[in-house]
């Protein structure tokens, strides 16, 4: 039997040069972590779609989807997830109510943060200057 990929997507959000990072609670998946905002996309919702619910369920604010940055499908030993990264700016200040707490980074300071896979792949580009992310 072969298992789903979970779809999910991620808002890679710049402001005055800096980045905005997440950092995941304690738990059984990417504990501590860091890794940009965003979640599963539920059956029958568009990507951008769902990126708008979970910054809205995430961060407390609303938020514009822009352009495609970049797809990064990585298996985990439990679990195959596929990641859309979309460039996006919020309407209002976020606030960490589902995370352990958020940063603004500047790339230069990527490498202090550990960060899932697939967003390492992302500030890789980021920080080579691959990625046009305003």
């Amino acid at each position: 039997m072969t298992e789903a990929v979970i779809a999910v997507v991620a808002a890679v959000i710049e402001d005055a040069g800096r980045f905005l990072l997440c950092q995941r609670h304690e738990g059984p998946h990417l504990a501590l972590k860091w890794e940009f905002p965003g979640g599963k996309v539920e059956p029958g919702e568009t990507p951008e779609r769902a990126l708008h619910r979970e910054i809205h369920e995430e961060l407390g604010t609303e938020c514009h989807v822009g352009k495609p940055l970049g797809e990064v499908t990585h298996q985990y030993p439990d679990k195959t997830v596929h990641i859309r990264f979309f460039h996006a700016s919020l309407d209002g200040e976020p606030e960490a109510i589902v995370h352990r707490a958020l940063k603004w980074i500047h790339p230069d300071d990527f490498d202090r943060y550990e960060t899932p896979p697939p967003n390492a792949v992302i500030l890789s580009r980021i920080r080579a200057g691959e990625l046009e992310t305003h």
